[in-house]
């Protein structure tokens, strides 16, 4: 029996030993195990039609016992948007998704800047605001930059961790921390360089920063951030680079009867496919004995559905997901299912609608609907005197005009 636990416990002493003998050597596969970063707050001034000032706060969720799942280390995880047509929804989307322009390399939205400044000030800069959490740490990002030749010209940058800047730069002025190492003909030359580069990238890209270090963590978190949409046409930003045709990604990666599955699951459609041609980018379905191209049969929001299949696959190890006007298409009932689908992805979900169906509490809970109108955006549970219960019909009292933005 002695004989017997000895050789348990020398297991698990070589269990340990290789277990931090990884932890030390390999770094990055510690710092996925241990990291989490989430957006808690975002704040835009002068984009696009917002020429106030506004904020959208992630980090103020309500105690609610239920539901829970959408909240995670006291940020709102998941979240519905809900406004009037030109309320800005898009923009908002937009405006968040600005940070991928200069820290990520998947940035997919050349006509960006046509639209940049707000018509009513267009010729002064845009703000953008930054707040993080992960690993018990705050890190605020913010930045102005204005439009100039169809590209974005940085004016100021700001980085913070826990209030202690580690980054500043406006005009002359430039301030690095000590950590950085930077010589004096390096910051020199900084100084004197054109305001195109963030010092961000700059900076990961001319120091040696351990694996854990805020700056990679902050572009980790940037390079997997997705928005995406499909109305009029599909375009996306972030998490992959260049463009794929979504029927030979079904084909090429064996998805054929999962994607029959998935079609029959949310949307309780029967489509018969056909085993594909060796190289075949064309899902073909069978119909009455005779093979028709699945984008022939397929409805407009059949054809959406499979750009969500597409991504749902895709956005496994995203970051932050905003899909903007994502059931423009869809039966309020297909809306559902394809928000549970969502909202089960790892990282931060949001998106946008009209669709009061979505508005229960069987989905999510007051603190996590939000009605962006009037250049300002809020929570539910702050547009109202009354305190929301889970039993509480919200989309009732919404319908009956019971909240207001203030």
């Amino acid at each position: 029996m002695a004989e017997k636990w000895s050789k348990k416990s020398m297991s698990k002493k070589h269990f340990i030993r290789i277990f931090f003998t990884a932890w030390i050597f390999f770094p990055n596969i510690a710092n996925k195990l241990t990291t989490y970063i989430m957006l808690s707050k975002f704040a835009v001034t002068n984009f696009r039609g917002f020429l106030n000032r506004i904020e959208w706060d992630l980090s103020n969720p309500n105690g609610y016992d239920f539901n829970k799942s959408a909240i995670k280390k006291g940020i709102l995880k998941n979240g519905i948007i809900y406004g009037p047509n030109g309320s800005g929804k898009t923009s908002l989307g937009l405006a968040i998704f600005d940070i991928a322009n200069h820290l990520s390399h998947k940035w997919t939205k050349p006509d960006y800047y046509l639209n940049f400044a707000s018509a009513y000030a267009n010729m002064k800069p845009v703000d953008f605001e930054y707040s993080f959490v992960f690993d018990g740490k705050r890190l605020d990002y913010s930045y102005s930059k204005r439009a100039v030749n169809l590209k974005g010209e940085i004016l100021k940058e700001r980085l913070l961790v826990n209030n202690e800047e580690l980054i500043y730069r406006e005009n002359a002025a430039l301030r690095l921390s000590k950590e950085f190492s930077l010589s004096k003909d390096a910051i020199a030359n900084l100084k004197d360089s054109a305001n195109n580069i963030s010092l961000v990238n700059y900076l990961i890209g001319a120091v040696p920063l351990p694996q854990d270090h805020v700056l990679l963590q902050l572009r980790d978190f940037v390079e997997r951030m997705l928005f995406f949409r499909s109305l009029e046409s599909r375009e996306f930003i972030g998490l992959k680079e260049g463009r794929s045709n979504i029927e030979e990604y079904i084909i090429k990666n064996g998805l054929v009867e999962d994607f029959s599955k998935f079609l029959k699951e949310t949307s309780d459609q029967e489509y018969i496919f056909k085993s594909p041609k060796q190289n075949g980018n064309v899902l073909m379905c069978e119909t009455n004995g005779a093979e028709i191209p699945f984008r022939l049969v397929a409805s407009t929001g059949t054809r959406n559905l499979e750009l969500q299949y597409y991504w749902l696959k895709e956005m496994k190890n995203s970051s932050f997901v905003y899909v903007d006007e994502f059931d423009a298409f869809y039966h309020h009932k297909l809306s559902m299912a394809i928000c549970r689908l969502l909202f089960k992805v790892k990282g931060q979900t949001f998106t946008s609608t009209h669709n009061t169906y979505l508005m229960t509490n069987d989905l999510l809970r007051p603190d996590c609907y939000f009605i962006l109108d009037k250049g300002k955006i809020r929570p539910l549970s702050q547009c109202t005197e009354k305190e929301l219960r889970e039993a509480h019909n919200i989309e009732k009292i919404y319908r009956g005009g019971g909240f207001h933005v203030e």
